[in-house]
């Protein structure tokens, strides 16, 4: 007598189901161009969650206001200043693809007729024997696909397309909701997981300390190494050095080599254009000041919040690059970080133990 209604509510529910999942499939098909704009708000929203905590507190507890007054600040300090950066980065990057082949061949051409006469100091210079024509014109060839494609990922913010402003846009204006309605909208998202108050609690304080060690890792770390490396660069005399700079910082998140990419070959140039006391200045500045700052900063401000094998790093920051474009930089490791990290979180769920990083008080035998 009962099953007939049982299966209408079994009908009812897969129905329901089914739907849900058709009108979210098309929702996000509608909303897919501001995913990677969203899904940046809500990393920066965490990332900058103590200001506006702070704030909130200074204006009375209203967090509206401290959210609006928490974006302005963001703007000013950071948003406006990071365009008139890569206003100048583009240019310069422009004129370095425009001059490479040129420039390779004022500088390189210091060869007797048409071969390129390496110096004295050269491992095995008696054993090569080069084409000045070829190996300028293979220079200029690397040196401009390398600057062409630096542009691709950062000519958009400086074009004053409509995309670009469109996605600045809806980033801070999701930034600015997160912000406020944050309780609101982690308590929504945590309510559709599958998991105890207690697990969702560490998995959520894992995640957070992830997102901001990753972001911190990359962006802080490689900021401060281009900007030395731009330093070095300017003294020397080396032209566009913020685009060199540039380069470098994105080039740190190489493991191992990272921004010797960059300074590498600037070095050899000044040796082979005669400049020695530029060269030498460059190289010990990169070894000893550039190089450093990992080792210095890293510990500090990641910590044991995420360790991730430099291999993982590459690939997801060449993945990322190659997916998400420029964004792809914080969000192949990002992806990654978390990826190591709900595997980590599965298997000490499936030993019974708390994974590293549980908040105070949280059960667990083993890490918390």
């Amino acid at each position: 007598m009962d099953e007939a209604p049982d299966d209408q509510e079994g009908s009812r529910k897969a129905v329901l189901v089914l739907l849900t999942l058709l009108i979210t499939a098309v929702f996000v098909g509608i909303i897919r161009s501001f995913l990677i704009a969203l899904f940046l708000a809500a990393v920066f929203s965490s990332l900058v969650l103590p200001l506006h905590t702070f704030l909130t507190a200074r204006l009375g507890g209203r967090s509206a206001a401290g959210a609006g007054l928490t974006l302005l600040l963001i703007t000013v300090v950071v948003v406006v200043p990071l365009l008139a950066i890569l206003g100048v980065v583009v240019a310069q990057g422009a004129h370095v693809v425009e001059e490479a082949l040129p420039w390779l061949k004022e500088h390189l051409q210091a060869g007797e007729g048409d071969v390129f006469v390496l110096p004295e100091w050269f491992p095995f210079r008696d054993r090569i024997d080069l084409s000045t024509n070829h190996v300028v014109s293979k220079a200029g060839e690397l040196a401009g696909k390398a600057g062409t494609y630096l542009l691709k990922l950062l000519s958009a913010a400086t074009q004053g397309t409509a995309a670009f402003f469109v996605n600045l846009f809806v980033m801070l204006y999701a930034m600015f909701h997160f912000l406020r309605d944050g309780p609101a909208v982690r308590e929504t998202v945590l309510r559709y997981l599958p998991f105890p108050e207690d697990v969702e609690a560490r998995l959520e304080a894992k995640g957070v300390s992830v997102v901001r060690a990753t972001i911190k890792g990359t962006f802080i770390i490689g900021i401060v190494q281009g900007a030395l490396g731009g330093l070095a660069f300017t003294v020397a005399g080396i032209t566009s050095a913020a685009f060199w700079a540039t380069l470098m910082a994105i080039s740190s998140v190489v493991p191992v080599i990272g921004t010797a990419l960059v300074w590498g070959p600037a070095v050899l140039y000044l040796y082979l254009t005669g400049d020695t006391f530029a060269a030498t200045g460059v190289l010990l500045w990169s070894i000893f000041a550039v190089g450093s700052v990992d080792n210095l900063l890293r510990p500090r401000l990641v910590g044991n919040d995420t360790q991730m094998p430099d291999l993982l790093i590459l690939i997801s920051t060449l993945g990322g690059l190659s997916v998400f474009g420029a964004a792809g930089i914080m969000i192949g490791p990002l992806f990654a970080a978390m990826f190591m990290t709900m595997w980590d979180f599965l298997d000490q769920e499936l030993q019974g133990t708390a994974p590293e990083g549980s908040p105070p008080g949280e059960s667990g035998e083993a890490g918390g």
